[in-house]
């Protein structure tokens, strides 16, 4: 799960090296690459047996498929209403989302002390865009409606993962978001304009940006539970400015340092209260 947070961070520092693509192209050609690459990475380690469940898909993979094509899709919709700093305090919000319909969907219980940690790294988070948030607008209000849909859509598939367990193969799924998320991205993003170079940095994304971290999400979610998987999430919104000051030149704010510590103090202090409780059992 730490590795999908670290592919899945390297959205930004590369989208500042392109040349003409913008906004909805990008999703589009990062979906639509990333459909093929799942489709490979299937075909290379479960052959055709994984191939076989996106030609007859089950509810399970259908649902979760359209999660995360809602997901791919309205981030990006989101941050073409509003601004990043909006878009992100808003999907900050998945770790307590994903805690509740844990607690009333799959009955699992949820310590205090990870109450106590999502809280924090929510604050956290919270802390880091704040001087980014908008006095309110109907076009940033719409925005934000539209970028809460993100930790709805993605919590839901989080128990998705959770119900499914072993018995049914969802990495598939991403492969089918993707191909959902093109669809839908397509209208929207003609005429297209990327050129060579943009293809090379949209196809990167769609590989190991987007394709690779989410089938590894889907395998982490097999042994974490889903308030970790939320919580363990929201290292992208802080490590994706770390690679933008290594990659671009983007020196953190205050503001980033100190709510990046706040989430990180969080995340450990979860994770070590998580080892102690197993140690005394």
């Amino acid at each position: 799960m730490l590795l999908c947070t670290l592919l899945w961070s390297i959205a930004g520092v590369l989208t500042r090296h392109l040349d003409a693509a913008r906004s909805f192209e990008v999703t589009f050609w990062r979906s639509a690459f990333c459909a093929p690459f799942v489709i490979a990475a299937l075909a290379a380690t479960n052959g055709h047996a994984a191939l076989a469940s996106l030609r007859r898909p089950s509810r399970s993979l259908l649902a979760s498929g359209l999660m995360w094509g809602i997901t791919f899709s309205c981030f990006m919709l989101a941050l073409t209403l509003t601004s990043t700093s909006n878009t992100l305090v808003v999907s900050s919000a998945t770790p307590l989302v994903t805690a509740l319909l844990a607690w009333l969907v799959l009955r699992e219980r949820v310590a205090l002390a990870t109450w106590l940690a999502i809280a924090l790294a929510v604050g956290g988070m919270a802390w880091i865009f704040a001087g980014g948030v908008a006095a309110g607008s109907a076009r940033d209000l719409l925005g934000m409606g539209v970028a809460f849909v993100v930790p709805l859509a993605a919590s839901t598939n989080v128990i998705l993962f959770k119900r499914s367990g072993h018995a049914v193969d969802l990495v598939p799924a991403v492969c089918l978001g993707a191909c959902f998320s093109a669809l839908a991205m397509l209208p929207f993003a003609w005429p297209l304009e990327a050129t060579a170079h943009d293809l090379l940095i949209l196809a990167s994304l769609g590989f190991f940006q987007l394709g690779l971290p989410c089938m590894l999400m889907v395998v982490a979610a097999r042994s974490l539970a889903a308030p970790q998987i939320a919580l363990l999430g929201l290292l992208e919104a802080l490590f994706g400015p770390l690679w933008a000051w290594l990659g671009a030149g983007e020196v953190p704010s205050v503001a980033t340092l100190q709510g990046g510590s706040v989430v990180i103090g969080a995340l450990l202090l979860n994770e070590l209260q998580a080892w102690l409780r197993t140690k005394n059992r």
